[in-house]
């Protein structure tokens, strides 16, 4: 499968995703320098799922087609804004015959607001092991969120971009054992795909999934504390995903999560995707601040 070319993924300025590829756009202005713009997570502030994709798309166009990622490691340092663009500036760390490295720094009106490390290897065929799926519905089964919303709360949601671009099907608990308080820590189990076909570039569908994987695990992590949303303030401190396995982005994948800690205003939380088979094909793990308002 071939790479996006850089026409494709070229950044056009601030506005509105159409797809979800716009979310990945990035405009290269030097080598190793790499512009790009991010919708908000909260209001004003860059959504870090995305802050991450884009730092990914970065590091993957300065390795050869060859190298697949498999991990990336980052923190976010300073919230960033929308309203400005994010620099994403590419350390060639190492290349040697079988990984590769790479260390990006996400630059926003002169301050580092972000940082990634990211590692590629060559495709090995070797024997292996892997952790079966829950046992949980299929998303055929389950309903679309949107449609229970109100009127009011559907207007809101239809602007979003996580509506415009993803489809998500939220495990009820009383459809899956696991999806609630087990052993006394939170859990949750969510479907997500792009909502349309994404191209065979494998790095675009690591990408996709790293922007997914932003998106439920902190408020797994304050689901036993949120009485007002309005009042709870979750910001992500740092993220980490392993891709153990090739798979799509645009095909469901559920995100099962888990929350074995929060304390001192901080919540970590652990997922692990599946696709539909039920193969195990990434593992991530955050902290974020947890604290009301």
């Amino acid at each position: 499968m071939g790479r996006v070319s850089e026409h494709d993924l070229a950044d056009e300025g601030p506005g509105r995703a159409e797809t979800f590829l716009d979310l990945l756009r990035l405009e290269q202005i030097e080598e190793n320098i790499f512009r790009g713009w991010c919708h908000a997570g909260a209001p004003l502030r860059a959504f870090g799922g995305q802050v991450a994709a884009q730092a990914l798309v970065a590091a993957g166009r300065t390795v050869v087609p060859e190298r697949h990622v498999h991990s990336l490691h980052s923190y976010f340092l300073r919230p960033g804004s929308t309203t400005a663009p994010i620099v994403y500036q590419v350390d060639r760390v190492r290349d040697g015959r079988s990984f590769a490295t790479r260390r990006v720094t996400g630059v926003q009106h002169g301050a580092a607001i972000f940082t990634l490390s990211a590692s590629f290897k060559v495709a090995e065929d070797t024997p292996g092991h892997r952790r079966a799926m829950p046992d949980v519905p299929l998303p055929e089964d389950l309903p679309d969120p949107y449609e229970k919303l109100s009127a009011e709360e559907r207007a809101h949601y239809e602007e979003s971009q996580t509506r415009l671009l993803m489809d998500l099907r939220f495990v009820p608990e009383d459809r899956s054992p696991g999806t609630h308080m087990v052993d006394g820590i939170p859990h949750q189990r969510v479907w997500m795909r792009a909502a349309k076909q994404l191209p065979d570039d494998p790095l675009l569908h690591v990408c996709g999934l790293t922007y997914m994987s932003d998106l439920t695990l902190a408020g797994t992590a304050a689901k036993p504390y949120i009485t007002n949303p309005a009042t709870l303030q979750m910001a992500s401190l740092d993220h980490a995903v392993w891709f153990l396995r090739p798979f799509r982005a645009d095909e469901w994948l559920l995100f099962a999560q888990a929350s074995p800690s929060a304390q001192d205003a901080r919540g970590l939380a652990m997922g692990e995707f599946y696709n539909h088979d039920g193969v195990l094909v990434a593992s991530v793990v955050q902290e974020a601040v947890i604290r009301q308002r």
